[in-house]
């Protein structure tokens, strides 16, 4: 009874018992059955350890992720009240820059972190559509020449921005005072710096960015010495690269284009007749609107009657001396500069150089200069 496996001769009414190869035979499938079972059992557990791996990591990382968004929020989520310690209540002592729209504050927050803290003026109803220009703009863009913003802080009665920190001020500021010099090599990556923060803006983003308001004021150095093109306070937004529209916002006289200036057309040709006239300014050291410039006389004028013999007469006397052994080669590069200057600075729109072709212009006289 309930013996399943007995076997014998059919008298005794017992399954007839099965020769050796048939018992062989459902051994071999019973081994391969037991083998495929432990293959699968293997295989479960293996895809069990590979996932419980990939949730692990995916937690980690969910962890670093949500550590990151942490850390930048706590910087967006900067108050007033942070941002009145951070500058020690707005005081005089830390005024970086006045403006037309602003003042720059130095600051320093509760995690040391030195930032600097444009506060927009309020009393009229553009310095509001600035300080939204300039948020619409920036929070667009990324790059290594532009002036990473950092946060915002805005109330009805009170509207900044957080800034990242430039511990050598501006290009302005070492081009004209007594305690700075910049040599020649230095002024040449400086404009270089700026040609590829504009070459990004113009070519480079979804929608093209006309800064509007470029001159050395409005280009930051950080502590490399690595320039950062700032204040989009007036900066426009196009609808193509060659797209052109109607302001009535005046940028800084001197550097504005004739179309911006006289009929408030703006389109990227204007930034680079801008760049025009800042580049003449950093190698020759003379603004555009100084006192010796006066009726038909303009910086760009007074350096296009220099060339191409001349270029030494309206050229920054730091910069090279005669008696110096590659003079003949640095006066080279000095005219090639100047010539690449009134090609940005031709009053026709259309006849000026795109930035694309500007930056690399200025890298191939770069690499003139160090091989001298």
């Amino acid at each position: 009874m309930n013996n399943e496996a007995l076997c014998g001769a059919p008298r005794f009414h017992v399954p007839p018992c099965q020769s050796i190869s048939a018992q062989s035979s459902n051994n071999g499938k019973r081994i391969h059955r037991f083998i495929y079972m432990a293959l699968g059992i293997i295989a479960s557990f293996v895809v069990l350890v590979v996932g419980l791996v990939i949730v692990v990591c995916q937690k980690k990382m969910k962890g670093v992720r949500n550590e990151n968004v942490v850390a930048v929020r706590t910087v967006e989520r900067v108050t007033y009240y942070e941002l009145m310690e951070a500058t020690n209540g707005y005081n005089d002592s830390n005024v970086l820059g006045v403006g037309s729209f602003g003042v720059v504050y130095k600051g320093v927050l509760e995690d040391g972190r030195n930032i600097a803290v444009k506060v927009f003026k309020l009393q009229q109803e553009e310095f509001h559509s600035t300080f939204e220009a300039e948020c619409k703009v920036l929070c667009n863009i990324r790059h290594r020449n532009l002036t990473k913003v950092l946060s915002c802080c805005s109330n009805p009665d009170f509207k900044a921005l957080v800034l990242e920190y430039m511990p050598n001020g501006s290009f302005e500021k070492w081009l004209y005072s007594e305690n700075h010099f910049l040599d020649m090599k230095q002024r040449l990556d400086i404009m270089i710096d700026v040609a590829s923060a504009l070459e990004y803006l113009h070519h480079n983003c979804s929608t093209p960015v006309v800064h509007c308001d470029l001159k050395p004021s409005n280009v930051l150095l950080d502590e490399h010495m690595i320039a950062h093109v700032s204040d989009f306070g007036i900066a426009k937004l196009l609808s193509s690269d060659d797209g052109v529209l109607h302001t009535r916002t005046l940028a800084t006289l001197g550097y504005i284009a004739p179309e911006y200036g006289s009929e408030g057309l703006v389109s990227t040709r204007c930034d680079v007749y801008s760049y025009g006239i800042m580049l003449f300014e950093a190698f020759t050291r003379k603004k555009p609107d100084s006192e010796m410039f006066f009726g038909n006389v303009s910086l760009r004028s007074w350096v296009q009657e220099s060339l191409p013999n001349r270029v030494i007469d309206v050229i920054d006397a730091e910069l090279v001396a005669p008696s110096e052994a590659n003079f003949s080669a640095n006066v080279k590069c000095l005219s090639s500069i100047m010539e690449l200057a009134l090609n940005c600075s031709v009053e026709t729109p259309v006849e000026r150089m795109n930035m694309k072709d500007v930056h690399l212009a200025l890298h191939k006289i770069k690499l003139l200069l160090l091989t001298n």
